[in-house]
């Protein structure tokens, strides 16, 4: 059975960066689209950003933009998430997922992913 773990998270201070991977258990990332999401308590699943398999486009939430980039290395079988600036509102449980393949990745729709990581906490301190 496919699975997805992340893992780099933590807590770090505002402003500060932090980098969270995610693995997939077979290598997926060059014929899957992939996403993350993120979690806060008492809080609905928030779409962060996703990328297409050719890794040609990616979708970012709008309270990320500019500050959060996705990344890929195929051959190492990772799919990163790098997030710089952080604020408090970034804390959250953050997910890695598997798109549904010919999905519109921008609508950033839980429903449009089929496979989910466990995810990993990441706490910003003020």
């Amino acid at each position: 059975q496919d699975q997805l773990t992340e893992s780099g998270g933590g807590t770090v201070q505002v402003g500060g960066s932090l980098r969270l991977s995610c693995t997939p258990s077979r290598r997926i990332l060059g014929s899957d689209p992939m996403g993350w999401f993120r979690q806060a308590p008492g809080k609905e699943r928030e779409f962060v950003g996703a990328m297409s398999v050719s890794g040609h486009a990616t979708y970012y939430g709008d309270s990320v933009k500019g500050r959060f980039t996705i990344l890929r290395d195929i051959a190492a079988n990772t799919f990163d998430l790098q997030m710089n600036n952080l604020k408090p509102d970034d804390t959250a449980k953050y997910f890695c997922a598997r798109a549904i393949p010919g999905r519109r990745l921008g609508f950033g729709r839980q429903a449009d992913y089929d496979l989910w990581g466990q995810g990993t906490q990441v706490t910003v301190s003020s």
